[in-house]
């Protein structure tokens, strides 16, 4: 690697931070002028002093290897499988269905329309085009909804759709690919494309979910090292794709190569470790490891598309020469997403195995599926010496859908990105619904009440002069009231939606003390997801105004993951001794009798708040409490239970958990003296290390 490679990567990040800067100012979509500005600075690199800017390119393996799986595992880390099992047959028909309708409704339209203009290509090379176009690049549309804070579940469909249907896209290419380069045989070319198409497909499933296990076990026998950890999850991510590609070139079956979709692998290996493994994480890495991602996915996608932009500007393609063409392929394409979406919803929605998806969604869909970094991928891997007995251009067939691909991304992330805004404030899909209606006035009571306490309690220090003080004060107590009469407006027409807006609030207060005993070693691991399952599953009753859990002890269904690791240890006859099975029942009534007296203790609190005033506050208040109080006496009355018959058993558990809380505060109080600057640097690991071997 040269030294102008390396200066032009820099300034390119350089470059790149100025354009976030002013995309955020401008609230224009980062990605867009990231293109944008790439284009524009290929003319400025003929000055000298700018010369060196295009030595840092976009190489296929740059892009295969290095940042698409950075970019494919930071957004299915995140992803829940629970959201997935609830919409699922959404997710495989928008990434299955409307992935193969589109493409041979590009390849056969555009075939006759290019004919009918004078330019005839080959089928193949319309379809090939059409399996690379169709994949969906999420990246600017995500970044918009979480903006504009539309429902999660349109969110989870387009990022759903995107990760499973860019595997899919990939798979198909890569087949077409094959039988371009080797001949179509008939029915036995047709036979030995749909076998690589679904050994892809399902065999990147069942690798991935292999390699994800695998990584998540390496996780939790390594931890309390957060480098270590953090570092397992980008190795977890590169050597899922790059093994599946690896298995994809070497693994021969009947004389058949048994190919896996390396992006589908990463995918579902992500999920693996999002999901199952995240509890594995020690509690240092558990909230890093979010910002890690989140960090290198911005690099990679920043460094993507800025150099996405100098290839297109410098590639030696006549745009002007294809304006036709491209004008006809993106109506093409247009009317292809919206075949593609239109009928697969109205198909998922009378069928009502789930949840209904409204028409604006529908809308939405169809005109948000932007196309980026993976088309650029598969133009770059079609062969440069691609050929056809009856191509008679001047420009090879790589060049024509190279220029076809460069039109339908401009227009996407030039037209398609910027009006995406617009859109979803027609449609209304930004506004808040009731419940979070409610929470958000609720929530501003609360910030604005300890706003207040706080600006008294700088005045009584004298920090702020009387003026300052009444001035601000005037404008605080204002806001107060403004929220609390807009709280109980919302209580008046409705004290249902007031109600389960508490409850959301409630179950946010266990799930903060429940992570709280997970990193203090008070409830296992098992412990730990059987409640947090059962506090993911109040809240969606809550969100979809359904029945409320009435007991502790209610069970629920565990996700796909759980599942697998709960078949495997019992194929591997790992069974857990009655004291272990005691121990956890203990933990589980305590952890539960714990959050719950938390709630119980926020509420009360909040009904010594200045807006809590009114009497039908103050009831809704004491419904979610006496609810707690039920939850708070059962889990009590049944620990007490296991005490009495276990008593000397648990004594010592007891105990456990009362040296690792001393162990705690004492890391705390060193914490705090540290970040006081109390101690010097020597002080500071004699005292750490002398609390580590400190027996409590």
């Amino acid at each position: 690697m040269s030294l102008e490679t390396v200066l032009s990567f820099f300034v390119l990040i350089f470059i790149s931070l100025g354009i976030y800067f002013i995309a955020q100012r401008f609230r224009l979509p980062y990605t867009v002028l990231l293109v944008l500005t790439g284009s524009l600075l290929v003319p400025l690199t003929a000055l000298p002093f700018l010369s060196f800017l295009p030595a840092f390119q976009l190489t296929p393996e740059l892009l295969f290897y290095l940042f698409l799986p950075i970019l494919i595992f930071e957004s299915a880390y995140n992803m829940r499988v629970r959201d997935l099992m609830e919409n699922v047959r959404a997710v495989t028909w928008f990434s299955v269905g409307s992935l193969l309708i589109s493409m041979f409704f590009i390849a056969g339209v555009l075939f006759f329309v290019l004919d009918a203009i004078g330019m005839p290509v080959p089928f193949l090379v319309t379809l090939l085009f059409g399996a690379l176009i169709s994949a969906t690049d999420p990246v600017a549309v995500l970044a918009l909804f979480k903006e504009f804070g539309v429902p999660r579940r349109l969110t989870f469909l387009f990022e759903g759709e995107s990760l499973f249907n860019d595997g899919t896209a990939l798979a198909a290419f890569l087949v077409i690919l094959e039988i371009i380069m080797h001949g179509f045989s008939g029915i036995s070319t047709v036979l030995e494309g749909l076998f690589i198409f679904f050994t892809m497909v399902f065999g990147g499933i069942v690798f991935g979910i292999f390699m994800g296990f695998l990584f998540a076990k390496i996780i939790e026998k390594v931890q309390e090292n957060e480098h270590v950890e953090v570092t397992l999850t980008m190795l977890a991510a590169h050597l899922t794709f790059i093994f599946s590609e690896v298995f994809s070139h070497h693994v021969v079956l009947f004389g058949e190569h048994i190919r896996l979709s390396s992006i589908i692998a990463t995918v579902m290996a992500a999920m693996v470790i999002g999901n199952y493994g995240r509890s594995k994480l020690s509690s240092s890495s558990y909230h890093f490891m979010e910002g890690f991602w989140g960090y290198f996915a911005f690099l990679a996608n920043s460094l993507v598309f800025i150099t996405m932009g100098f290839l297109f500007a410098s590639l030696p393609i006549e745009l002007q020469y294809f304006f036709v063409p491209i004008l006809l392929t993106v109506l093409v394409v247009m009317i292809a997403r919206a075949c593609s979406i239109y009928p697969i919803a109205w198909w998922l929605n009378i069928g009502k195995k789930e949840k209904n998806i409204p028409m604006t969604w529908q809308h939405l869909l169809s005109w948000g599926s932007l196309r980026g970094a993976l088309a650029v991928i598969m133009v770059l891997l079609i062969p440069e010496n691609l050929s056809f007995p009856m191509w008679e251009f001047d420009f090879t067939p790589k060049e024509f859908i190279t220029a076809l691909t460069i039109g339908c991304i401009y227009f996407t992330l030039f037209v398609k990105a910027m009006t995406i805004g617009p859109l979803i404030k027609r449609f209304k899909l930004d506004a808040l619904t009731p419940i979070e209606e409610a929470g958000y006035h609720q929530s501003r009571s609360l910030i604005f009440s300890f706003g207040r306490e706080k600006l008294q309690d700088f005045f009584e220090k004298r920090y702020m002069n009387q003026a300052t003080h009444e001035k601000l004060n005037t404008v605080l107590n204002g806001t107060c009231v403004a929220e609390r009469l807009e709280c109980e407006k919302i209580i008046a027409q409705d004290s249902h939606v007031f109600e389960e807006a508490l409850r959301v609030y409630a179950i946010g207060i266990e799930k903060h003390f429940l992570h709280l005993l997970f990193q203090y070693n008070e409830v296992s691991e098992t412990v730990y997801k059987k409640i947090l399952t059962k506090l993911d599953v109040q809240l969606d009753r809550v969100e979809n105004n359904a029945v409320q859990i009435q007991s502790i002890d209610e069970v629920f269904e565990f996700d796909w993951f759980e599942k697998i690791a709960q078949r495997g240890k019992r194929f591997f006859s790992v069974t857990k001794k009655k004291e272990e099975l005691v121990k956890e029942q203990y933990m589980y009534y305590r952890a539960q009798e714990i959050i719950a007296r938390k709630v119980i203790k926020e509420f009360l609190r909040l009904q010594q708040q200045p807006f809590s005033e009114t009497a039908a506050y103050h009831a809704l208040l004491e419904k979610v409490v006496a609810a707690y109080r039920v939850f708070y006496e059962d889990a009590l009355t049944r620990k007490e239970s296991l005490v009495s018959e276990y008593g000397e058993m648990l004594a010592k558990l007891d105990e456990k958990f009362g040296s690792e809380s001393l162990r705690k505060a004492l890391a705390d109080g060193l914490q705090q003296l540290t970040r006081k600057n109390m101690l010097s640097g020597k002080l500071a690991i004699l005292l750490r290390e002398d609390l580590s071997s400190e027996q409590i």
